[in-house]
């Protein structure tokens, strides 16, 4: 089925403050030992966390942050090592399982702020686009990541690390489960427009050679 893409917003951003909940906040200053964190008002808990991490080395605070946020998931020794690494790499990008990007950018995000840049920084991606059939007839095909990510190919220049890795994915002659990991977050706007999120490391707006593009994506019956 062919279709014609739009981009119609893309940006940068380095954090989602959202993305944090006061009671996190609260559950960190006790995992800091920060006395009196239940009665913190809400406005101060940030203020309060960073004040807390300023007391540790920045590796034993992302020890901590880790371990609040992927102890359930990581072993005591993995941990460690991103506590080490993520002071000089970009571990949101370079972490072997691509599964563990979306919560470790965000991680790595507060504790770059907290630390006042001794951390790198990294980015996310927000693209926003239309996906309009070219013909009248109503596509009747869920829109989901998988389905998304090649659509968008189409517009990828070769150079991108997501074509580079994942080419065979994106024109369907393989599988493509890595697309769940890829983007962090897709939303369905309304009238053929959809917003995804994911690493700059991805993709973001140098990645496409234009701003409208055809696509062809094989539905299957």
């Amino acid at each position: 089925m062919k279709f014609n893409i739009t981009i119609t917003k893309a940006k940068l951003v380095d954090e989602f403050l959202e993305h944090w909940s006061n009671d996190d906040y609260r559950q960190l200053l006790e995992a800091f030992e920060f006395e009196e964190a239940a009665n913190v008002a809400d406005s101060e808990l940030r203020e309060m966390l960073f004040l807390a991490m300023s007391d540790l080395e920045p590796d034993e605070s992302a020890r901590i942050v880790l371990n609040y946020k992927l102890g359930n998931d990581l072993n005591e020794g993995q941990i460690d090592q991103i506590s080490h690494e993520m002071l000089l790499d970009k571990i949101s990008e370079e972490y072997a399982d691509i599964n563990y990007h979306h919560e470790l950018f965000h991680i790595n995000q507060l504790l770059y702020k907290a630390y006042n840049g001794n951390f790198p920084s990294a980015k996310a991606s927000i693209i926003e686009f239309e996906l309009k059939p070219l013909t009248n007839e109503k596509m009747e095909v869920e829109v989901d990541k998988t389905f998304a990510l090649r659509a968008l190919s189409a517009g990828i220049i070769e150079r991108a690390v997501l074509k580079r890795l994942f080419d065979d994915q994106l024109a369907g002659e393989k599988d493509f489960p890595e697309a769940e990991a890829i983007i962090w977050e897709f939303t369905a706007l309304g009238e053929d427009h959809y917003r995804l999120i994911t690493s700059e490391y991805w993709l973001d707006q140098t990645d496409f050679e234009t701003g409208e593009f055809e696509s062809t994506v094989e539905i299957e019956d």
